[in-house]
């Protein structure tokens, strides 16, 4: 294959898509597809991608139809891309590392490190050296225990976990590191999705959604909020299309329009290929940033009225009062809200937000869905449980069609927590470990992400180990990331291919190698399947095809079972063995742990696996009260000081996460160039500005801080009043630390508050 180079940044624009996939989609795919590896691997992992015989894709958390209506081709343009990307023919050798120095490596892009190839052999950096150099397995192994023997308290030690991660390898690491000490298992739902978990926990007693793909397909309304599915999760468009064809319709609520929910072309039918497709929004509300609180509560005050002006015609009462408790208080607060400042809160005209409420009193079954528009603001928790002060008031929680949707984005990342992976999992998950595998775990809470780097930062912990993420550039204030990071004594990273997270390293530093979701996972007892768990709490099997990239990988299994027993010793009673051998084994004990997986092995091989229960839609509420709790949230209003805007961080269509595989926007016409950021022209106008002007964005906080990004191009864009938007990794500087959502602690990446000074 040709030598790679970064694109050359040479910006053109064209104006934004009114529509999304069709046959562009399948021919970006398959170009891109055949760019990294050969026809016959393309074939085999699209095939086997998202069917009940072969493996999940790694690129989101939208469920696949049952077994029997699944289509050949099951997956998206950026599945596909991922995917084969993943599966790449191309490889990093111990070569490799000999020509290129830590150093000249940390000054290359994402998209070079990325485009390497997959990483063949474990390779450590030690202290003093510049280079990193080949290291047997069971020396990597003796390095990773010697560190975290060397530590003055386990609580030195982070466990860091990316929804890539499976639930087998995910229940074995939290197992470790709390056999080892320490509940330190932040992972990116911290960073990402944690709002989510602390809304819906507080207010209907669980974490997770309660929808599944036949709601959304027969659901009479549902909102999508913060939420771009055409780029992040396109197979929803499939799905929501066909709540289209039964007669539902879509409220989209977003900053910016999006292609997929103005018009969706089907690939794999003929009206996506040759005619017009379906209209998906029958109503835009073109938010600004920080909106979505206000607007609930708006539609909040409205139901309220309605309620008061028909009295037993418009709220559910028999819910209210049989499975709710914090009514009155709600509705004595929300009745005071004013107009104007919800007006001026939202950027919208009070007949939006009316035309909303008639769709919603029309509606018999409501959905809201929301993703990171809502989980990354500062207000994001209230957010959230105002949608479900909004869903209760008409009985929308727990039936047919009607319920709460947050989209996750990684594949398993919902998995994860299930598993274990939460530095604050409750007691009973504890005592129930502890029992199975005769320890007591530690019962102290430990650090989350943001906290995590903290106590980096702060000398409070020496040893990083990231499995399946790229913790150094997913993550907010880079430059205190990765200084952070520098100050550990060793950082270790568990991967397929290079990254960031490679080039920032400790001390001493380790790249551990691992099989993709798409490889073949060969153990003792013979080929291995593993387990995710999708945004819709559906358990299934997922069966790498392809021969692995090199014969030195070890899969993710294996590693932490190797580890913990280097470390561990007999200290704990735990088959680390056995597991490694035979990952039923792994799953018998899951099963007897954690709720719901009873019969585990049994009920993951039937075709599709299973549904974890979901107490809500039993009308059983987790709560202390055993009740839905109503919620009485201050409004809020985001506004930017004169000569400022609200900057949301995002990311493009050709991005998966923190790695772009092209420079390009396609559906918001925005090609070869990162470095944009996307303004209203009239607000262009206010400040002084004008298209493809040359400015530095400048983030400004509370305690008089300032972050700077340089040289990013305007690009005159239709983004709502007062707002901006810029691709991330390459605004995460802009985001400190410390700016967090109350309650959550997640990074408030969507709402930033900037001044676009123009380059000197």
């Amino acid at each position: 294959m040709s030598a790679i180079e970064d694109p050359i940044d040479d910006l053109s624009v064209t104006p934004p898509k009114t529509w999304a996939t069709g046959l562009p989609a399948v021919t970006h795919a398959l170009q891109y597809s055949l760019e990294q590896t050969s026809v016959r691997r393309t074939a085999l992992t699209l095939l086997n991608i998202n069917q009940a015989k072969g493996f999940d894709c790694p690129g989101c958390a939208w469920p696949e139809p049952a077994p029997g209506q699944r289509h050949m081709n099951e997956y998206c343009e950026n599945g596909a891309k991922h995917v084969n990307d993943e599966a790449t023919s191309r490889r990093i050798t111990r070569d490799f590392f000999e020509q290129h120095s830590i150093a000249e490596l940390d000054t290359k892009s994402d998209y070079w490190l990325n485009q390497q190839g997959r990483l063949t052999e474990p390779m450590v950096k030690w202290p003093g050296s510049t280079h990193y150099e080949p290291i047997s397995w069971d020396d990597a192994f003796d390095v990773l225990a010697k560190e975290l023997h060397h530590l003055s308290s386990p609580d030195e030690a982070m466990f860091y976990v990316s929804g890539r991660l499976n639930n087998e390898a995910a229940f074995l690491l939290q197992l470790f590191a709390r056999a080892f000490g320490t509940n330190n298992l932040p992972d990116c739902s911290n960073m990402c999705h944690e709002s989510s978990g602390s809304g819906l926990g507080e207010s209907l007693g669980i974490g997770k959604g309660s929808v599944n793909l036949d709601d959304i397909h027969n659901s009479d309304l549902i909102f999508v909020v913060g939420q771009n599915p055409g780029t992040n999760h396109p197979r929803m468009l499939s799905a929501l299309e066909e709540t289209k064809r039964n007669g539902g319709q879509v409220v989209a609520v977003n900053t910016l329009p999006e292609a997929g929910l103005l018009r969706f072309k089907h690939p794999q039918k003929a009206r996506g290929v040759v005619g017009k497709g379906t209209p998906i929004a029958d109503q835009f509300l073109h938010i600004r940033a920080g909106g979505d609180l206000a607007l609930f509560q708006a539609l909040n005050q409205l139901l309220l009225e309605a309620e008061d002006a028909a009295p037993g015609t418009v709220l559910d009462h028999t819910y209210i009062e049989s499975d709710t408790i914090g009514f009155e208080e709600f509705a004595e607060h929300t009745r005071k809200h004013n107009w104007d400042d919800i007006l001026e809160a939202t950027g919208l005209t009070r007949a939006e937000i009316e035309e909303v409420h008639q769709r919603v009193m029309n509606a018999k079954s409501v959905i809201v869905c929301w993703a990171m528009g809502i989980t990354q603001q500062k207000h994001g928790v209230p957010s959230i449980r105002e949608i479900v002060n909004f869903l209760m008031l008409r009985g929308n929680i727990g039936k047919p069609g009607a319920g709460v949707c947050p989209v996750r984005g990684h594949s398993n990342v919902q998995g994860d927590r299930t598993m274990g992976v939460w530095e604050r999992m409750p007691q009973k998950f504890l005592d129930a470990l502890g029992k199975e595998f005769g320890f007591e775990p530690p019962a102290k809470h430990g650090y989350d992400a943001v906290d995590s780097i903290r106590a980096m930062r702060d000398g409070k912990a020496h040893f990083f180990l990231g499995v399946a993420g790229n913790f150094a550039r997913a993550t907010p204030d880079s430059d205190v990331t990765e200084a952070a990071l520098r100050k550990c004594r060793l950082t270790a990273q568990i991967s397929t291919k290079l990254n960031r997270s490679h080039t920032v390293v400790g001390e001493t530093a380790l790249i551990l190698p691992t099989l993709g979701r798409s490889d073949r996972d060969i153990q003792e007892s013979g080929e291995q399947f593993i387990t995710v768990e999708d945004s819709m709490s559906e358990v299934h099997a997922s069966r790498g095809r392809l021969h692995p990239a090199s014969e030195h990988l070890l899969s993710e299994v294996a590693i932490i079972s190797r580890m913990a027993r280097r470390t561990l010793g007999d200290k704990v009673d735990v088959p680390w063995e056995e597991f490694e051998r035979n990952y039923d084994t792994i799953r018998d004990r899951i099963a007897r742990v954690i709720p719901g997986f009873e019969d585990f092995n049994a009920r993951v091989k039937q075709p599709g696996g299973f549904v974890l229960p979901n107490p809500v839609n039993s009308g059983v509420y987790p709560t202390p009260s055993g009740k839905a709790v109503f919620t009485a949230n201050d409004f809020v209003k985001l506004q930017a000081p004169k000569g400022h805007l609200v900057l949301q961080t995002l990311r493009s269509h050709d991005q998966w996460n923190t790695i772009w595989y092209a420079p390009n926007d396609r559906y918001r016409g925005i090609h070869n160039a990162r470095r944009v950021v996307m303004v209203n022209p009239e607000d262009l106008a206010e400040l002084g500005l004008k298209d493809r002007d040359t400015v530095d964005l400048v983030s400004v906080w509370t305690d008089g801080s300032e972050r700077r990004a340089d040289n990013f191009t305007v690009v005159a864009y239709p983004a709502s009043r007062g707002s901006a938007a810029a691709y991330y990794p390459e605004t995460n500087v802009l985001v400190p630390l410390d700016s967090v959502a109350d309650i959550s602690n997640c990074p408030t990446s969507k709402g930033v508050i900037v001044r676009l000074e123009p380059t000197r």
